[in-house]
């Protein structure tokens, strides 16, 4: 891939969340973790410079906050999130056609949603040329606070499977910085 036109799309599935009784899914808050957790995922993106220009954010309340708790992390070089409907219980198809509506003015995009449509996705636009080690784990396992970044060469709207290059899956944790920081 040319490094002059590569876009970067990052896929976070939201920090770990509670299950607090007669709450609605939609309006499930993040659990004590979650709330350890998500800073830890925009400290790994502030470390790998992987900075977002462009953050789509599912509706739900785990995945705002998760969101909130990057971006505060970002600071002043987080962009405005832009809530989308769409990525609410998104099947991989369907995020991807969120993605695919995303003007090519940017660069890094980081959508946050839910499982099993972000490790869906990620195993889908993963090309043979991917690192395998990050294809293993992602496909292996994708807990919460999981991250895949992926090189993509061509405009938003033309990705579809198999053209991404998968470069790094991630876990930060807060209780173990390194264990999920394998991949660079």
């Amino acid at each position: 891939m040319s490094t002059h036109h590569v876009k970067r799309l990052v896929v976070l599935r939201h920090s770990k969340a509670a299950w607090p009784e007669g709450v609605p899914d939609v309006d499930r808050p993040l659990a004590e973790r979650g709330h350890a957790d998500a800073p830890e995922a925009g400290k790994w993106l502030l470390t790998h410079r992987v900075v977002p220009d462009f953050i789509l954010c599912s509706v739900a309340l785990r995945t705002r906050q998760t969101c909130t708790w990057v971006c505060g992390e970002l600071g002043d070089l987080a962009p405005t999130p832009k809530l989308e409907t769409g990525l609410y219980a998104a099947s991989a198809g369907r995020i991807l056609a969120v993605i695919n509506h995303v003007p090519d003015t940017v660069r890094t995009l980081l959508v946050i949603a839910h499982m099993p449509g972000v490790q869906d996705l990620v195993l889908r636009l993963a090309s043979r040329d991917s690192d395998q080690d990050a294809y293993l784990d992602a496909a292996n396992h994708f807990p919460t606070t999981g991250l895949a970044v992926l090189e993509v060469d061509k405009p938003w709207a033309e990705l579809d499977g198999q053209d991404a290059s998968l470069t790094h899956f991630a876990v930060p944790r807060a209780e173990s910085r390194k264990h999920g920081q394998k991949h660079r």
